[in-house]
């Protein structure tokens, strides 16, 4: 693709090309420029860690700051100079997502928690399935090379039945639903248009995904114990909203079809074919 760039042999580089192009290894660069998004509150502990593993070619960093009392937007200016720091609409993790996405000015936007769980040496995975044609990258920690060291039995349990009523009620063939390490192109926003506050924000996305015919890639992905801090996470309160989510999709999908049946232009086609 037009996007991916293998540098020159001769190992010296047209000064026209590196203004457009980002080195990533020695074999790839990219054109695209990569967002980060990181919702954070009272995480300065973590910020350390999850800075570190950022790598140094990416675009921008948005710190999304849910009203922290604590150390986290100085922190993570002080790791990353540049970095872009936005007050978080609403309370939730939908709600700094979106405000995280909205202030984000990169064509590819990847999506990292603060809490030091995610690896950020990953993204090149993500960003490379992009370019290379995915719409959508989505982390997965069962996925063959993935893995997680933070979850208990009764998280991997809903997570799996969870997911399997998504493969079998929306068509897609996961198998992680509930992570929140993810990339995509910036486009697929004006497609699946977020419009939730919490955890579940997560499945919304790989549910509208999947409806509006995206292509999407997993990565498998290794998830980590969160350093400092605890999360704010409860398994059986957010299990029951991301059930939620999924029963509202799937009720609103069964209505779309229905108003396509009946739809007067579908009509007029059917009786012209008659």
């Amino acid at each position: 693709m037009s996007s991916v760039l293998r540098p020159p042999s001769s190992g010296h580089q047209d000064p026209t090309i590196a203004t457009h192009y980002r080195p990533i290894s020695s074999h790839l660069a990219i054109t695209p420029p990569v967002s980060v998004v990181i919702p954070a509150m009272n995480e300065a502990e973590n910020l350390p860690y999850v800075f570190k593993t950022l790598p140094d070619w990416i675009h921008e960093v948005v710190l999304v700051d849910g009203n922290s009392t604590d150390d986290t937007v100085d922190v993570a200016r002080s790791l990353w100079p540049d970095v872009k720091v936005v007050d978080q609409r609403g309370k939730g993790k939908g709600d700094a997502l979106i405000t995280g996405f909205e202030a984000c000015s990169g064509d590819i936007i990847v999506m990292v928690d603060a809490d030091g769980s995610a690896d950020g040496g990953e993204i090149v995975s993500y960003v490379s399935a992009l370019v290379s044609g995915a719409d959508f990258a989505k982390g997965s920690r069962f996925a063959n090379g993935g893995g997680t060291d933070d979850m208990t039995f009764i998280r991997k349990l809903g997570n799996w039945a969870l997911c399997t009523v998504v493969n079998r009620k929306f068509g897609a063939r996961y198998t992680d639903l509930c992570y929140g390490y993810n990339a995509f192109w910036r486009h697929c926003l004006d497609k699946i248009d977020l419009d939730c506050t919490g955890f579940e924000v997560e499945t919304l996305m790989n549910i509208r995904v999947v409806k509006a015919g995206l292509k999407v890639q997993e990565i498998p992905s290794h998830e980590y114990l969160r350093i400092h801090g605890t999360s704010n996470l409860r398994a059986v309160r957010d299990g029951f909203r991301v059930l939620k989510v999924i029963l509202k999709e799937r009720s609103n999908r069964r209505e779309l079809r229905r108003q396509e049946r009946h739809s007067p232009m579908l009509d007029a086609v059917r009786g012209e074919v008659s």
